[in-house]
């Protein structure tokens, strides 16, 4: 290892010091920031955004990025250099008074995010969602683009992918998956009415909740599980993962399913490559690849009749009144009830991906300013009702409910999207070469997909892109094929199609 590639070395880890920073100061704004703390906090976000700009784009690691390309890297040293590069020269692009604005405008959209959506007032978040798009189209144009201005933002979640690749994956899960959301909704079965709607106290739920994150592998000295408005999965190091979920005493499904797919977000940055760590060799492969994670876990696993099995049993000693006389082949069907819903985090494996062609149409269309802000709560409701049949009852469960645009998160929807494609063609694989993987499942042993998954996917790090992980995990590139069969034959039997 020579000395310029060493140093290099240790000036990557200064910026992955720096992003657990952030993400630590990030995650306590979620959870446990008072409410008047926003403004100081907004600052200090800012400040550490402009020093990791800053170093970022320092001469010396410009040079020694330089020296290192002119020279050639192989194996995980190409790696590290290709990927710090990549960023590199996006950020070298973008003046740091910039990068520092878009931090400190998106910590205040975020606070006036959940006030508006408290209230149910979308033109308290429009302005500020009108000042994030206009920074972003600034750093667009500054960081350049072919095609769409989309692109410019999908590289950032997606690397290697590109829009026009993307619409037509999406384009035939449509086509394939709008006859199958109808035929299942012309049943017109409800298999959750009497279940799910009864009364669950949120301490029973966050200690089942536990006790399947503790079964799954989840670390909890290295990592924890708290509350926010919104679930999501904060990564400060492969030893410090911060999940959260959200519990409603009316909606049992909401905290179970949101704690186990957060948890499998915080197995695969638990299960990063250890040697790897504080480099860009080893963070995740990308946003998709991480989806397909939790997706996997959520879904496939958590939603399967084997998995009620074992578990069932487990959450009626929580709720023996509410779960009396309540069978497997009951509770299974009620988890997996297909209902045209307007809240996308709560939605069933069916209809989910519809809410995600919503938001990616919308932003693309905010983007190229073919839509505006305002327009938005009105064609969010038409888009709902065209492609669901339901007219959300207010702004709160409809244009507000996602956290996503208040934080800047542009081009982060459609890698909800590939998560589900990836994970229906990883979870087929795994089962080729463990046939028992069901059985296993059927048994409250969890640990086995844990591993399989950590060898596959966690452990690669980011020395892959997501098609090349794809390909080398299943020995094919990724198709819809996997998502829809399973879909098919898993509802299709559900609702006797």
């Amino acid at each position: 290892m020579s000395e310029q590639y060493t140093e290099f070395i240790e000036l990557a880890r200064e910026l992955a010091d720096i992003s657990h920073a952030e993400a630590l100061l990030s995650w306590d704004q979620e959870t446990y920031m008072p409410a008047r703390g926003v403004t100081q906090r907004a600052r200090a976000l800012g400040v550490l955004a402009g020093v990791h700009h800053e170093k970022l784009t320092a001469p010396r690691l410009v040079g020694l990025v330089v020296e290192l390309s002119d020279r050639g890297c192989e194996g995980e040293e190409a790696v590290n250099l290709r990927e710090l590069k990549r960023v590199q020269d996006r950020a070298l692009k973008i003046p740091k008074e910039l990068v520092v604005e878009l931090t400190e405008t998106q910590s205040l959209a975020h606070e006036a995010w959940i006030e508006a959506r408290s209230r149910s007032e979308f033109p308290l978040f429009a302005p500020w969602l009108v000042k994030v798009l206009d920074l972003q189209r600034q750093v667009a144009h500054r960081v350049g683009f072919e095609g769409t201005i989309y692109n410019a933002f999908l590289e950032v979640y997606e690397p290697y992918a590109r829009t026009e690749e993307l619409v037509p994956v999406l384009d035939e899960l449509r086509r394939r998956l709008v006859p199958l959301v109808e035929r299942i909704l012309a049943t017109g079965k409800r298999p959750a009415t009497g279940i799910l709607d009864r009364s669950y106290a949120r301490s029973q739920q966050e200690a089942f909740g536990r006790r399947v994150m503790a079964d799954m592998g989840f670390d909890s000295e290295a990592g924890r599980l708290d509350v926010s408005v919104h679930p999501f999965c904060s990564s400060l190091s492969r030893e410090d993962v911060r999940l959260t979920t959200r519990y409603d005493e009316d909606k049992l499904t909401g905290s179970i399913f949101g704690t186990i797919h957060e948890c499998g977000h915080g197995l695969y940055e638990q299960g990063l490559p250890e040697d790897a760590e504080g480099t860009p060799a080893g963070h995740s492969i990308s946003l998709g690849i991480h989806e397909s994670q939790s997706r996997l876990w959520e879904n496939m696993v958590g939603r399967s009749r084997e998995f009620w099995e074992h578990y069932l049993p487990v959450l009626r000693e929580h709720y023996p009144d509410q779960l009396n006389g309540v069978d497997v082949d009951r509770f299974y069907a009620a988890v997996n009830q297909v209902e045209a819903s307007p809240i996308r985090v709560e939605a069933d494996e069916v209809t989910y991906n519809l809410h995600i062609l919503l938001r990616f149409e919308l932003e693309r269309e905010m983007l190229e300013e073919r839509v505006g802000v305002g327009d938005l709560p009105e064609l969010w409701m038409d888009r709902m009702e065209a492609y669901l049949g339901i007219r959300p009852e207010n702004d709160a469960v409809g244009v507000l409910q996602d956290v996503h645009w208040s934080l800047g998160l542009i081009g982060y929807f459609p890698t909800y999207s590939l998560g589900n494609l990836y994970a229906a063609q990883f979870f087929s694989r795994a089962q080729v070469e463990m046939p028992d993987l069901m059985d296993q499942v059927g048994q409250g042993q969890l640990l086995g997909l844990r591993q399989w998954l950590r060898k596959k996917i966690h452990r690669r790090g980011k020395r892959l892109t997501a098609q090349e992980l794809v390909e080398e995990v299943t020995g094919e590139p990724l198709r819809v094929d996997f998502l829809m069969e399973y879909l098919e034959g898993k509802f299709g039997e559900l609702y006797d199609l």
